[in-house]
């Protein structure tokens, strides 16, 4: 099958330009201009007017996460589907062993929950207890195309690490060259404010917020980086929400060392006064770190121009409206915490990003393509348009105004936590591998086409350029 993309705005590596892409079979031919004679071809995209990206990826996503207060809302086959809506072709979720479970045996199991894809994946390991036998089953995983482990220093109940166990982490990630991710939210505090605020009669969801102020994610990012410069390995920080952790991140890199920020669109957008509506929409808020204020969103959008913030994840974790109600009222420690927006994240980013003059078209692109793909050993196969690489195409219609809205979102979820915001911009056509997968608002994939990205291994950097 030959498909030709033209008179399309090509933006790739940064820069953009008006060019033709020729795609054969799964991957790209050849890019440039009149590249073909309209019969040469098996179909021809008009993309005139409109710009083409690499497929989105998506870095931070849990899908059918269980937790002891219901499981996420979305499984492989029903999230991927809302990602390739989005733009989104690759997600990479997480492997999250019980504390006395064999590494390899929740891999594997994984890897089987993950057969529903529509959209090719990725997995990070989580790391959610350190024993005699973590090196070795890390080595395994290695050798199963795991490039990347995660560390909780939050949830210290189940699944958070002490700092002696967070450190054997960090020197085995050295060793097998893994890119180590961190919850970076200090537990023992957090569990402190809770049993405090809960002491008090402070049970509602309103509270929530309270129990992880600023501060706490501020010093756990900093211990984590200390950490990580002991251990002489890069860190990679999921979902930073405040100015205390932009300011830690940019310290370490001013020091010179790698530190690397991620962040959701949920906290450029969103605000915590949500909380104060003690409604579904602050149940629908709780989310650890939780939203912030308008001094840490400030913070945020100006790392993400400055390039201090590298990637934007969504973390998507949606729950349905039941489990969130659950316990809203009286004990907000036992609502789940998450929320969706996976299909989201592009027209996010692009409306209140591009279309605002905050960052440019090759920044947003880098933000939500090609850097993460660089980071997790993807790179030139995702995240690029060049010949060669994965025909992973977004061909984006840049003018077009929607709402968002509950009824009409394509994640399995009954509420939306972006309800009415007015975009612009989105994607027109999608296809992942040269395949057509989403169009004139409709999904043209089925369950199980997605491919496991793990025999790649770690082609890319890892992060160690910075």
């Amino acid at each position: 099958m030959r498909t030709l993309v033209r008179n399309g705005t090509i933006v790739s590596d940064g820069r953009s330009f008006r060019g033709d892409i020729l795609v054969e079979g799964e991957t790209i031919a050849a890019v440039g201009e009149g590249l073909a004679a309209p019969a040469a071809a098996d179909r021809v995209i008009d993309a005139s007017g409109c710009e083409v990206f690499p497929g989105g990826v998506d870095p931070h996503v849990h899908f059918g996460l269980e937790t002891a207060n219901g499981t996420s809302s979305d499984d492989f086959a029903s999230g991927t589907r809302a990602a390739l809506a989005g733009g989104t072709t690759t997600i990479i979720d997480f492997v999250t062993p019980g504390r006395h479970e064999s590494l390899s045996a929740a891999l594997a199991a994984r890897k089987d929950a993950a057969r529903g894809s529509v959209c090719d994946y990725l997995l990070h390991m989580s790391v959610t207890a350190w024993g005699e036998r973590t090196l070795s089953e890390l080595q395994a995983c290695r050798r199963q195309g795991i490039v990347s482990v995660k560390a909780y220093l939050a949830y210290k109940e189940t699944i958070g690490l002490e700092d002696r166990e967070f450190l054997a982490v960090l020197d085995a990630a050295r060793k097998l060259k893994f890119l180590t991710l961190v919850h970076a939210e200090a537990g023992d505090m957090v569990s402190y404010l809770q049993k405090t605020l809960l002491a008090g009669g402070k049970t509602s969801v309103a509270h929530h917020a309270l129990a992880r102020p600023p501060e706490v994610e501020g010093d756990a990012i900093r211990r984590a980086l200390l950490m990580a410069q002991l251990a002489g390995v890069p860190l990679y920080i999921v979902h930073v929400s405040t100015r205390q952790g932009i300011d830690a991140v940019a310290a370490a890199r001013q020091a010179g060392q790698t530190a690397i920020a991620e962040t959701c669109p949920q906290y450029l957008l969103l605000d915590e006064s949500l909380y104060a509506t003690e409604g579904d929409a602050a149940a629908a808020a709780v989310m650890s770190p939780p939203l912030r204020s308008g001094e840490h969103r400030q913070a945020l959008w100006q790392a993400l121009a400055s390039g201090l913030v590298q990637t934007i994840g969504t973390d998507h974790c949606p729950f349905l409206l039941a489990d969130k109600r659950r316990h809203a009222g009286d004990d907000f420690t036992r609502v789940p915490g998450g929320t969706g927006g996976i299909e989201y994240r592009l027209p996010l980013l692009h409306t209140f990003g591009v279309r605002s003059g905050g960052i440019s078209p090759a920044r947003f692109v880098d933000l939500v393509a090609t850097r993460p793909a660089k980071l997790f050993g993807l790179y030139p196969r995702k995240g690029t348009i060049r010949p060669g690489s994965d025909a992973d195409l977004v061909v984006w219609d840049r003018d077009r105004k929607w709402t968002v809205a509950a009824a009409r979102q394509w994640q399995r979820c009954d509420h939306a936590i972006y309800e009415g915001l007015e975009l612009v911009g989105a994607p027109a056509w999608v296809f992942s591998r040269g395949e057509t997968v989403f169009a004139d608002g409709r999904i043209e994939a089925e369950a199980g086409r997605g491919a496991w990205l793990g025999n790649d291994r770690a082609q890319g950097d890892n992060g160690r350029r910075g």
